[in-house]
């Protein structure tokens, strides 16, 4: 194993350092959530934490890191008796994005249970990573079956296993760590609030602190031995500054004031149930032991706030993380208490006294901020390129009246362009999905074959078996025991005896939204319902886990505002800035949609798409823009791509273009209205044979 960049070493990072030792102090805290832009040593400061941690003492043999003293009395390799053990360094494991359930909690040995008739079980990532480390790099694209596991385990401090009828149980308590890259996607809310804290980290924009990352990286590049060698001795500070901190834990009071104000300061922020008081209650207590001190004082509570509540405070999943300073200062204020909230003359801890260096955010160390898997190139991956940021918009908002495509007149190029309106409020949508049977990733919307579902039948395995199929491969080695010899107990199984479980669960889908930004949609506002009817289904989309894509066409021509995606934010960001006006090119909206269809299936083929056209029907500018933009809506329907078209037209009186046009697309269509959840006029929205949607939005279709 090569040697690992010294964490004393990273450039920069205060809050990162910070957060990854506190929870070196008290596990407790509940583990760390690095978001940030790529390149900014998320991995390298967390693999590099591993070398700090102290050692722990196991039972000798002992699978699950049965603690000697007090061993597991449930553990599979058990029991134990308490007694002296063997100490080794902390282990940090590393879950990949890819992993099969079984590599995380764990296998039975198929051939050997059948043929011997014993349970062999081989422990997984979870048995492990017990006592240590389990980090999770790009957590934000973990499976959610994955997820439901680590939930589960963490919550519990146990891995159950119970499948192929063996019940298998083990203790699974671990410090998780996770980093992400939020342009990639977000995390579902629930596994969010199980990290105890979570920091933002972003490269530094000062050329003397950037020169500082590139030459320690090369030096280590050159000789990471000596370049460790170096850093030894601050390392060796480091180490024994957390074990002084752990043996002093136990000892920091936490008193009814610094506890006031964690309940007041959850309170102000509005944040669901009470982990979050508790895990700032645990992170208050680490910040003073870290310090050196018995007692929490108010600058602990702030800064246990601003490392704890960001990522539990949002309200819906387009919410950015984030904490308002001044009104943190100003509940902590209003609930300050003199008797142990503050400094021994009653104060809140910043008066006259020296600052600590090696205080909160301190560690007395060279300022770091150091690079993440060797290059670090300051890119920023943000979401800068393509789309409209509305800048170019500078018209007013047109009277009731409408604009001058309502009247039949063609404006010219242009024209009644207006600034971006704000979206409605988002709602709950009908569930809308491909048809037929998918293989893509795991998600939450269409039906496809799946590892993880409801068990549909058997086959024989392709490559290592993962899901048994017991009775069936019971079934095949049946009729050939008595040829085979058997003379024990168990069964005589060979390889070509065993089946592998076919299932059948949810996929993710792309769903590529193609949206009339034109002035037929900005007439009386109607751009502020069309955007919120959008929204929501972006949050729908969130919550499926799909990859979603935005094409907008207005003016004289279309583009790609956001290419296919994870973020879903970024969508949403998009959506908000998306300016109005012009003519109507539909024809080249589609065919861009079509476009990014077609590269979207080179680069992953197993991805099913669904096209969302969010239009009132109309096309307008160039030669029988009518006619081009039925040959282009006919290119789906001989692709066979699943579409709806969301019938955006209002008024007295309906042309009913938008139904004509799910009519060439092979699809249908859909009022805002019935677009609902809860719409009666809507009851059945699923998409069936050739992607249509049954409902009364067929009704609207043109013969």
């Amino acid at each position: 194993m090569s040697t690992p960049f010294p964490f004393t070493a990273v450039v920069g990072q205060d809050d990162l350092r910070l957060a990854l030792l506190l929870n070196a102090v008290s596990p407790a805290v509940g583990g760390v959530l690095v978001r940030g832009e790529k390149g900014t040593a998320k991995s390298t400061a967390v693999r590099a934490l591993s070398a700090l941690m102290p050692r722990v003492d196991v039972v000798a043999g002992c699978r699950f890191s049965c603690a000697p003293a007090t061993p597991d009395p449930a553990c599979p390799d058990g029991p134990h008796e308490a007694g002296a053990g063997v100490s080794r360094p902390a282990r940090m494991v590393e879950l990949p994005v890819g992993a099969s359930e079984d590599r995380l909690v764990g296998a039975l040995d198929i051939e050997r249970a059948l043929a011997e008739g014993v349970k062999a079980f081989e422990p997984g990532l979870l048995a492990d990573a017990h006592r240590g480390i389990l980090y999770v790099d790009e957590v934000n694209l973990l499976h959610d079956h994955l997820v439901d596991l680590l939930l589960d385990a963490a919550a519990m401090g146990a891995s159950y296993v119970e499948r192929e009828g063996v019940s298998v149980r083990h203790a699974a308590r671990f410090l998780l760590v996770g980093t992400m890259n939020p342009e990639e996607g977000e995390l579902r809310p629930q596994l969010l609030d199980r990290f105890g804290l979570t920091v933002e980290v972003a490269a530094s924009r000062e050329p003397d602190r950037r020169v500082e990352v590139v030459r320690r990286r090369l030096a280590y590049d050159d000789d990471p031995d000596g370049f460790a060698t170096r850093w030894a001795g601050e390392e060796s500070d480091v180490r024994a500054r957390i074990v002084a901190a752990r043996e002093l834990l136990p000892s920091v009071r936490l008193g009814d004031g610094a506890l006031l104000q964690i309940a007041a300061t959850c309170a102000a922020f509005e944040v669901d149930g009470m982990r979050a008081d508790i895990v700032m209650a645990r992170t208050a207590t680490a910040l003073a032991a870290w310090a050196g001190r018995t007692d929490v004082l108010a600058e602990d509570v702030r800064q246990a706030a601003l490392l704890a509540l960001p990522h539990r405070r949002r309200r819906n999943p387009f919410d950015a993380p984030g904490l308002d300073e001044d009104r943190l200062d100003e509940t902590l204020e209003e609930f300050a208490a003199d008797d142990d909230t503050g400094g021994p003359d009653g104060s809140d801890g910043s008066g006259d006294e020296e600052p600590d260096p090696d205080g909160p955010g301190g560690g007395g160390r060279p300022p770091q901020d150091g690079p993440d898997d060797g290059s670090h190139d300051g890119s920023h991956g943000g979401d800068n390129e393509g789309g409209s940021d509305g800048s170019e918009s500078s018209g007013q908002v047109p009277p009731q009246g409408g604009s001058p495509e309502d009247d039949g007149q063609a404006p010219s190029p242009g024209a009644g362009e207006q600034s971006p309106v704000r979206a409605a409020e988002p709602f709950r949508t009908k569930m809308l999905s491909v048809p037929g049977l998918g293989e893509g990733a795991a998600g939450r919307r269409s039906r496809a074959r799946t590892e993880h579902g409801r068990t549909t039948g058997a086959r024989r395995p392709r490559g290592g078996l993962t899901k048994l199929h017991l009775a069936a491969t019971v079934q095949a080695a049946a009729p050939h025991q008595r040829v085979r010899g058997r003379s024990g107990p168990g069964l005589v199984v060979r390889r070509d005896d065993l089946r592998q479980a076919t299932r059948e669960g949810r996929e993710g889908n792309l769903v590529l939204f193609v949206v009339d930004a034109s002035g037929s949609m900005a007439a009386r506002q109607r751009m502020s319902a069309v955007k919120g009817a959008v929204l929501s289904l972006l949050l729908d989309a969130y919550q499926r886990r799909d990859k979603v894509g935005l094409v907008t066409f207005r003016g004289s021509a279309a583009e790609v505002a956001l290419p296919p995606t994870s973020s879903v934010d970024a969508a949403a960001v998009r959506l908000e800035s998306l300016p109005t006006g012009g003519r109507t090119p539909l024809a080249a909206g589609l065919l861009r949609a079509h476009d990014v269809l077609r590269v979207e299936r080179l680069r992953d083929p197993a991805r099913r798409a669904l096209v969302v056209l969010v239009t009132d029907g109309r096309a307008t500018g160039g030669a029988e823009p009518v006619a081009l933009a039925g040959r282009a809506a006919r290119l789906f329907a001989a692709d066979g791509v699943a579409s709806v078209v969301v019938d955006c037209e209002s008024g007295l009186v309906r042309l009913g273009l938008a139904g004509q046009l799910a009519g060439e697309l092979g699809g249908s269509a859909v009022t805002l209205d019935e677009l609902r959840a809860d719409s009666i006029a809507g009851l059945v929205r699923d998409v069936q044979g050739n992607g249509r949607i049954s409902g009364p939005g067929n009704s609207r279709r043109a013969a």
